[in-house]
């Protein structure tokens, strides 16, 4: 009886692997053929990091020596308004930082006028990402304002300010930049940041 019961399950399971053993051969084949198209990117940590670098080489080459000084001292630069703004006839200018959107304020007062939202994708291949290196999106910017400042506000999402960028922070970008600009000042002066000396005394 055993041996009946055994030669029973060594028949059924040949029966099964013929019914099942075609489907399972074929879905191995359809793997390993797709394993041997797919291309085989090696992941590269430093690809960024080198991106970046390229980007900042870039920039330099194109933004004056004040802007680039701002941009690595600071880490955005300021572009002047090529109007006067219609309601005050004041000057006005932009802070472009990385990946955030364009602001727009009061040269005279600091007062933030608005925001404009833009993006420039990076579209290269094989590696192409919805990011362009830093350096990449400001100098994006910064060649769009200086380039065709009415194209630019024309084609951006404007907000009020402090949709994505914090007031706050831009008030003390503001007032580094004042500093900065007086610490350059001196610095070209000879001060080198020393105060006068009061003969007075």
């Amino acid at each position: 009886m055993l041996v009946a019961l055994g030669a029973s399950t060594i028949v059924a399971v040949a029966l099964l692997f013929d019914l099942v053993g075609p489907r399972l051969m074929e879905a191995w084949r359809r793997h390993q053929a797709r394993v041997r198209r797919a291309p085989e990117l090696s992941f590269d940590p430093g690809r960024e990091r080198r991106a970046e670098q390229r980007a900042r080489e870039l920039l330099r080459s194109c933004v004056s020596e004040e802007e680039w000084a701002m941009y690595r001292e600071l880490g955005f630069i300021r572009v002047w308004g090529r109007r006067q703004d219609a309601g005050t006839g004041a000057e006005y200018a932009y802070l472009i930082y990385p990946h955030r959107p364009v602001v727009a304020y009061l040269a005279q007062t600091s007062k933030l006028l608005s925001e404009y939202c833009i993006t420039f994708p990076d579209d290269s291949r094989p590696y192409g990402s919805s990011r362009l290196p830093d350096s990449d999106d400001v100098l994006a910017k910064w060649m769009a304002l200086t380039g065709d400042e009415e194209r630019l506000l024309e084609i951006a999402n404007m907000h009020l300010p402090g949709r994505q960028v914090d007031p706050a922070q831009v008030s003390r970008d503001l007032w580094r930049l004042g500093r900065w600009e007086r610490a350059r000042l001196g610095d070209s002066a000879g001060w080198r940041g020393s105060a006068p000396v009061d003969n007075a005394s």
